[in-house]
């Protein structure tokens, strides 16, 4: 029908020649009578799935995290060296597994959105996007931003200005101001969002496109013989995720508390003592985070984390105009060129370069390419719901491009207006060397000190970190909940509470192993625990690849060429320069120019996954809605 209500004539004719076609391909079996390329997608909203939660992954993690904060409580020097002892058997031996890593999934992904697999929609075909461009892009910057961007903002760039990565550009140099904010670039741009990204695109094609539950094992369905999430191995793979999540997180509260704790005593005057101090603030914000989540109060927590992305940019803002505006507006461009132009040369740094460069990448490079690791669980999940309906090439380009840009622009606002500081008074460091730089976590109020009114702001920053360590702890907790839930997307608050307190108790046992350098404790364990999820990572990469090329409209654009190649080759041999295309059954003797003569298109691996069943596995009836592109008969 119309929008006016009477018949479409063309729409009607579109109707009779699927239902033909389905009549059509009855004869060979496919399920719901539906040919592979036609189908138009399955959606876990139309799936039936019996949610519920999985002791054995809750209990297991659950236990093992437990386990480890006792361990972490009554014996922080034996963590500490075990985890050293780790970290150094890893970068040395493992640490070519990150680099490869982010470089090989910016390369996997761009080819992804360039090719033909681009067209291909994260959802039913016909659908359309949810958000408006703006408010998707909006969205993915408040899920890549966190209390880590306050905390590392000043303090990263000044650190490379003062200590550049070897053989780089000379210390506290000219050549060293735009060095030291592309090298930030680098660890904040478009390698972290690859990893966001192939797992938001994994979980998005795999849930949308394929109907499979949420859930990281899911995705690997494809790599895998009978997949079962109740199976031993599919356990073992979302337990994972879930760990690598805890600690990526934790590491994150872990720095928030530090700040809020060091700026309630730069605002208020009263000394407290440091990582004390940080514990407490831990343990008042968990107290905040699981009344949220036990109150399901999920309006508030979204409401709170658009009144953080607003205060994030207006922060960004003041720096901007009450710093050093015009060194800024004439840096930004070329921190973004430099930054691109020497991504090959900083991506081929290597551990065996020296042992200056392994020192180097193992306190700065590794440990932030395992970090968005651990976080890509927890971000890729929250992607995913939001860019339904989009294309591949849409989401990749999106995802890679518009959150790292405005990234970008702020980290070079809050480090180029805190080197700019250094270089005009010293106020950073007292004698310009990294010796005598402010501890990480005083650098950000330091470097607003020196700016009108920076003591006024200071006290909303606080507020800022507050609201970033519960939206971020809550968001987080939620997702590991669903993980531990079957991919259930109204998880058990009980449940989700429970890891909050277990976020919260890795974040406590982070501090207190690095002791008077708390940083180096949350590098280490995210180093460590992050290993095991990068292996799956590279899998998930495997496994979409696998799924695209057995999508429907790859298997139609595969017909589009073997059709019109040899239909064009008939042509030519019978016809000479005189003959046309057209639509009609093969026959027994024309049989090997038919488009899809050597496809077995009712192979299981075209067909099964599109198989409706219900809350038991049992198959069962199922009616495709008829979809045709806009202007199609």
């Amino acid at each position: 029908m119309s929008t006016t209500g009477k018949p479409n004539p063309a729409a009607e004719a579109a109707r009779q020649m699927t239902r033909g076609a389905k009549r059509f391909f009855s004869e060979v079996n496919y399920p719901h009578q539906i040919h592979p390329a036609l189908v138009p997608g399955v959606s876990i909203e139309d799936q039936r799935v019996r949610y519920g939660a999985d002791k054995w992954i809750v209990g297991g993690v659950g236990a093992a995290i437990v386990g480890f904060v006792l361990w972490g409580v009554l014996d922080p020097e034996g963590v500490a060296a075990a985890a050293q002892a780790a970290l150094n058997w890893t970068t040395q031996n493992l640490g070519w597994i990150f680099n490869t890593l982010a470089a090989g999934m910016v390369i996997f992904l761009l080819y992804l959105a360039l090719s033909k697999f681009g067209r291909i929609p994260l959802g039913l075909e016909g659908a359309k996007p949810e958000y408006s461009t703006v408010s998707w892009t909006a969205m993915l910057f408040g899920a890549g931003i966190g209390i880590a961007i306050i905390f590392f903002g000043p303090y990263e760039p000044l650190s490379h200005y003062f200590s550049p990565p070897p053989g780089a550009y000379d210390a506290a140099s000219l050549e060293a101001v735009k060095g030291a904010l592309a090298q930030s670039a680098f660890h904040w741009g478009i390698n972290a969002w690859a990893m966001y990204a192939v797992v938001g695109l994994a979980v998005a094609y795999a849930s949308y496109r394929r109907g499979r539950v949420p859930l990281m094992s899911a995705i690997l369905a494809p790599l895998m013989k009978n997949y079962s999430s109740g199976s031993a191995s599919s356990r073992f793979i979302d337990a994972l995720a879930i760990i690598a999540t805890l600690f990526g997180t934790a590491a994150s509260l872990g720095l928030g508390a530090l700040q809020i704790a060091r700026g309630f005593e730069i605002v208020t005057g009263w000394q407290m003592a440091g990582v004390g101090a940080a514990l407490v603030v831990i343990g008042i914000l968990t107290l905040g985070t699981i009344a949220s989540a036990v109150s399901g109060v999920a309006r508030g927590i979204k409401w709170l984390s658009n009144v953080n992305l607003v205060l994030a940019i207006g922060l960004a803002l003041f720096i901007f105009v009450l710093g050093p505006t015009v060194f800024l507006i004439n840096i930004i461009p070329g921190v973004l060129i430099d930054y691109i132009s020497s991504i090959p040369e900083m991506s081929a740094r290597t551990m065996s370069d020296s042992e200056a460069m392994q020192g180097y990448l193992t306190g700065w490079t590794t440990f932030y390419w395992a970090w968005w690791v651990s976080w890509a669980p927890f971000v890729g999940i929250f992607t995913a719901k939001i860019s339904q309906g989009r294309t591949i090439r849409q989401y990749v380009l999106g995802v890679l491009f518009l959150p790292m840009t405005i990234i970008v622009v702020a980290f070079t606002i809050m480090g180029g207006t805190a080197i700019w500081l250094q270089r005009e008074t010293g106020v950073m460091a007292s004698d310009n060397t990294a010796a005598t730089m402010a501890p990480a976590e005083d650098t950000f109020f330091l470097m607003l000190d020196q700016l009108p009114g920076g003591g006024l702001i200071a006290p909303l920053v606080m507020v800022m970190l507050a609201i970033f360590f519960i939206t971020t702890s809550d968001s987080a907790s939620l997702v590991n909940s669903q993980l531990a839930q079957g991919g259930n997307p109204e998880p058990r608050r009980i449940i989700t509470a429970f890891f909050a307190l277990l976020m919260a108790g890795i974040a406590v046992v982070m501090l207190l192993m690095g002791g008077a350098t708390a940083l180096s404790g949350l590098q280490n364990l995210i180093t460590v625990t992050a290993l095991p999820f990068s292996l799956i990572l590279i899998a998930m990469a495997v496994a979409l690849w696998k799924d695209l090329r057995t999508d429907p409209m790859f298997i139609r654009s595969q017909y589009e060429t073997w059709a019109v190649e040899k239909a064009v080759r008939r042509g030519i041999d019978e016809h000479g320069d005189n003959f046309t295309l057209a639509i009609e059954p093969t026959t027994e003797d024309t049989y090997q120019y038919g488009a899809g003569s050597d496809f077995e298109s009712d192979a299981e691996e075209y067909t099964a996954w599109y198989q409706h069943t219900d809350e038991d596995g049992e198959p069962i009836d199922h009616e495709f809605d008829d979809y045709r592109p806009e202007g199609t008969a």
